[in-house]
C-alpha cells in the first residue's frame, strides 16, 4: 500500500481549503492511476456525443406520449438499439401492469392508452389562444396520466374553482357535474384523496393548473400520478377525468370566475384502461468469467428529453463505447459482465429485481442515471448521489474518483456529488437487496423544467450528456475489472475520503462551539459533534471492509489483514478531529468561565425503555408506499414520497436493532428530526407491513 503517512498530511493541508457543505464538490486527494488513466484516454476519444443525442431522439419521440401503446414502441426501438450496438443476452421482458400485483410494496399501474384528448372554452368567447385550453395531439403533458374518459363525443360543463384545494374547502362546494379548476398539492397522497373525493361527490373532472415552475407560466405540466392513493392507477382508483392547463390559463379562467362570469367547457377524452405489460430491456457486455455482474440502470417510459431519455442515452453510449473498446482490444475484456437494464421507474426495477434476486446476488455495484444531462455550466450538468450510510462503499470514493480524473485530464471541474437521495431507482442499495448504487442525478438548470411539458430535446446540452456517456463507461469498466491488484488503490481513495468525512463531520460545531453562550450549551455541542465524527469512523470502516467483495477467496484473509492499518489510520484521523472539538470546548468553556474540563452530553436522547425492547423485522425490499391505504387511515405518516422518506426510516432496520438504536442512527445520518419513530413502526406492523417483535425472540 502506498505510504499513509503522506495521505494523513495531505489530509490535514487540504482541510483548510475544503469545502464543508455536504452537498459540495468532493475535494478527493486525486491519485493518479495509470490504467485509470488509459481507460479514461480511450473512452474519451471512443465517445460520440452525436450518436448519444441520436439515441436520446429516438426514445424521446415515442416516450413523450406518456401512454402504454408508446411504451410498447420505445422498448422496441430499445431492444433493437441495443442489438445493433452489439451487446449480447439481449431479453426484453415484461412485468403485469394490472393494477393488483406487488413487487416489494410497490402495487403495479394498470395499463392505460390515449386516442385522442380535447379542452376547449365553450362560453364565454376567448381568444384563440385561450380557447383551446390542451390537445394531447399537440402536448401530451396537458392530459394527466390515467386520466379516465370523458363519456362518448365528449361533455360540455360549468367550471367551478376549488380554492384551496383541500378537502375541507371541498365539503363546502358543489362541484356535481362541473369541471374543478384548481391547483391540487404535488403530495402525492393529498392530490390522490382529493381526486377520489370529486369523483364520489360526481365531478365532471379536474382542470389542474398546479406546477412544479410557476415560471413556466405558457407550459403544462406532466401530472403523471393519479393514483387515490398514492402514484399509478390502479385497480381501486377512481377514472376521474384530469386536465393539465399552464398557469396562465389558470389564472384566466379563476380572473373570470371571480368577476362572476360564466365560464363553460367542452372536455373529450378518449382513454382506456385495461390490464397489460409494463415493458423493461436488459442486455450484457460479456465478462471473460461472467459469474459477477455490474449494472447500469435507468427509467424510460416517462415523457421528457431531460428526465428521462438523457439518462437512457447515456447508457446506451456507455454500453456502446465499452463494446466497441474491448471488441477492438482497446480496452482488455473486464472480468465481469457489464449490464444493461431500462425499465420504468420503481415500478419496472422492483419487477426485475424481485423476479431475478439471483442476479441480483451476483451483481458487485451499480449505477442510477436519472435526468443527467443539464446546462454544462453547472457543474457538468450533473451531481453525483452516494450510498446511503448503511451502505457506505468505496464505491462512492471510486465514481468520484473517476469523475475527477475526468475532469482534470479537460482542464475543468468536476460534478458535485451529494448524500444519498431517496429517490429514482437507487434504493438498490438496500441491506434487503445489497448492491451498491451510486446516481447521476441532474436538473434542468435554472428554468425547471422537470415533468413539464417543455422539458424537449433542445434544452439538452450535448456536452453534459458526451461527459456523462464517458463517466458512466469508465467507472462501470472499472468496477468491472477490479481485482486482487486493485483493492489497495481503491482502499487508498477510500480512506482519503474517509478522512475528509471526518473533516466534513466536525466543522459544523467547530463553527457552533466557539459562539455557544453556556455550559450546557457547549456540553451538547461537543457530545453531538463527538458522536457525529465517531459515527463516520464507523461507516467509513465499513467503506474500506467493502472493497474485500472485489478479492478472490483465496485472498481474502491476507488482503483483510492489510486493511487493518489503513483502518487505524482512518480511526486516528477521526481521533484527531474529536480532539479538536475537545480542544475547541475547553477553550470556550474558559472564555465562558466555566468549567474546563467539559463533560460531553449525548445529544440523541433514547426514546424508551418500550422503544430499547422491541425489535423491527421488515417484510419485503424497498420503501414502504403506502399506496394501498387510504390517507385518512395513515395517521399522519408518510408514505412514496413525503418526509421523512420511507425507506430511510427503514434501512437500518435489520432484524437486531432496536427502535432506539435505529432512530439514533437515522438522527447520525440525517440530522435530528422531530418524529414518532415508535408509533410509525407500530403504525407499520398494524398494517402488516413489517412486524415488531421483542428483543430476543
Amino acid at each position: 500500500m502506498a505510504a499513509r503517512a503522506t495521505h494523513v498530511i495531505a489530509g490535514i493541508v487540504s482541510s483548510l481549503f475544503l469545502l464543508i457543505d455536504s452537498h459540495g464538490s468532493s475535494a478527493q486527494t486525486l491519485r493518479v492511476d495509470p490504467e485509470l488513466t488509459k481507460t479514461i484516454r480511450e473512452v474519451r476519444a471512443e465517445v460520440s456525443g452525436t450518436e448519444a443525442m441520436d439515441f436520446l431522439i429516438g426514445v424521446y419521440r415515442t416516450d413523450r406520449w406518456a401512454n402504454f401503446a408508446k411504451f410498447q414502441e420505445s422498448a422496441q426501438y430499445l431492444g433493437n438499439t441495443i442489438r445493433e450496438i452489439g451487446l449480447s443476452n439481449v431479453e426484453s421482458l415484461s412485468a403485469p401492469a394490472d393494477g393488483v400485483t406487488q413487487y416489494g410494496f410497490w402495487t403495479m399501474p394498470l395499463a392505460w392508452d390515449v386516442k385522442q384528448a380535447k379542452l376547449v372554452i365553450v362560453e364565454p368567447a376567448a381568444s384563440e389562444a385561450m380557447r383551446v385550453l390542451a390537445d394531447y395531439q399537440q402536448e401530451p403533458a396537458s392530459l394527466i396520466m390515467w386520466s379516465g374518459p370523458t363519456p362518448s363525443g365528449g361533455i360540455t360543463a360549468d367550471v367551478v374553482e376549488l380554492k384551496p384545494s383541500t378537502l375541507q374547502q371541498l365539503s363546502r362546494t358543489d362541484v356535481k357535474g362541473k369541471f374543478v379548476l384548481t391547483e391540487p398539492s404535488l403530495n402525492l397522497a393529498q392530490r390522490g384523496a382529493l381526486k377520489s373525493d370529486l369523483y364520489k361527490r360526481g365531478a365532471a373532472g379536474m382542470l389542474s393548473y398546479a406546477t412544479e415552475n410557476p415560471n413556466l407560466i405558457n407550459s403544462h405540466y406532466w401530472m403523471n400520478a393519479w393514483g387515490d392513493y398514492g402514484w399509478g392507477y390502479t385497480k381501486t382508483s377512481s377514472p376521474l377525468v384530469g386536465f393539465s392547463i399552464t398557469p396562465r390559463q389558470g389564472g384566466y379562467i379563476s380572473n373570470l370566475l371571480a368577476q362572476g362570469t360564466k365560464v363553460r367547457v367542452k372536455a373529450l377524452a378518449v382513454t382506456r384502461y385495461y390490464s397489460g405489460q409494463y415493458p423493461y430491456i436488459t442486455a450484457v457486455i460479456p465478462g471473460s468469467d461472467p459469474g459477477e455482474e455490474v449494472l447500469e440502470l435507468g427509467h424510460a417510459f416517462e415523457l421528457g428529453a431531460q428526465d428521462n431519455s438523457t439518462g437512457v442515452a447515456a447508457m446506451l453510449e456507455a454500453g456502446a463505447t465499452l463494446r466497441r473498446l474491448i471488441e477492438a482490444g482497446k480496452l482488455p475484456r473486464p472480468s465481469r459482465s457489464i449490464r444493461i437494464l431500462v425499465m420504468s421507474e420503481d415500478y419496472g426495477s422492483s419487477a426485475y429485481i424481485a423476479t431475478h434476486m439471483d442476479r441480483m446476488k451476483q451483481t458487485i455495484g451499480a449505477i442510477c442515471i436519472d435526468t443527467p444531462a443539464g446546462p454544462y455550466a453547472e457543474t457538468g450538468g450533473y451531481t453525483f448521489a452516494l450510498n446511503p450510510d448503511v451502505s457506505r462503499s468505496y464505491q462512492d470514493a471510486l465514481v468520484m474518483h473517476v469523475a475527477e480524473s475526468y475532469y482534470a485530464g479537460l482542464g475543468q471541474r468536476f460534478p458535485r456529488w451529494s448524500p444519498y437521495r431517496p429517490r429514482s431507482d437507487s434504493y438498490l442499495s438496500d441491506p434487503m437487496i445489497g448492491v451498491s448504487t451510486v446516481s447521476a442525478t441532474g436538473s434542468t438548470g435554472a428554468q425547471n423544467l422537470h415533468h413539464n411539458g417543455a422539458d424537449t430535446v433542445e434544452h439538452v446540452d450535448p456536452r453534459s450528456l458526451r461527459d456523462l456517456s464517458s463517466i458512466i463507461a469508465v467507472f462501470l469498466y472499472s468496477l468491472a475489472s477490479a481485482g486482487d491488484k486493485d483493492i489497495s488503490w481503491l482502499a487508498e481513495i477510500t480512506a482519503d475520503r474517509g478522512d475528509e468525512n471526518s473533516i466534513r463531520a466536525a466543522a459544523p460545531f467547530l463553527s457552533r462551539i466557539p459562539v455557544t453562550e453556556n455550559g450546557d450549551s457547549l456540553a451538547l455541542q461537543l457530545g453531538a459533534g463527538l458522536a457525529q465524527v465517531k459515527y463516520n469512523a464507523d461507516r467509513d470502516q465499513e467503506a474500506l471492509l467493502s472493497v474485500l467483495r472485489l478479492g478472490s477467496l483465496r485472498s481474502r484473509a491476507r488482503l483483510r489483514a492489510n486493511l487493518n492499518e489503513l483502518i487505524g489510520q482512518v480511526r486516528q484521523f477521526a481521533d484527531g478531529q474529536c480532539q479538536r472539538l475537545q480542544e475547541a470546548a475547553h477553550r470556550r468553556a474558559r472564555e465562558l468561565g466555566v468549567a474546563p474540563q467539559i463533560k460531553p452530553t449525548e445529544s440523541i436522547e433514547a426514546l424508551s425503555a418500550e422503544a430499547g425492547h422491541l425489535i423491527v423485522k421488515r417484510k419485503r425490499f424497498g420503501p414502504v408506499t403506502l399506496d394501498d391505504l387510504p390517507l385518512e387511515a395513515r395517521e399522519g405518516y408518510p408514505g412514496f414520497g413525503d418526509s421523512p422518506a420511507p425507506l430511510t426510516l427503514l434501512y437500518w432496520c435489520d432484524g437486531k436493532r432496536s427502535v432506539n438504536d435505529v432512530a439514533r442512527l437515522i438522527q447520525l445520518e440525517q440530522g435530528p428530526m422531530k418524529f414518532d419513530f415508535l408509533g410509525y413502526f407500530k403504525f407499520l406492523a398494524k398494517h402488516g407491513y413489517v412486524e415488531l417483535v421483542p428483543a430476543g425472540e
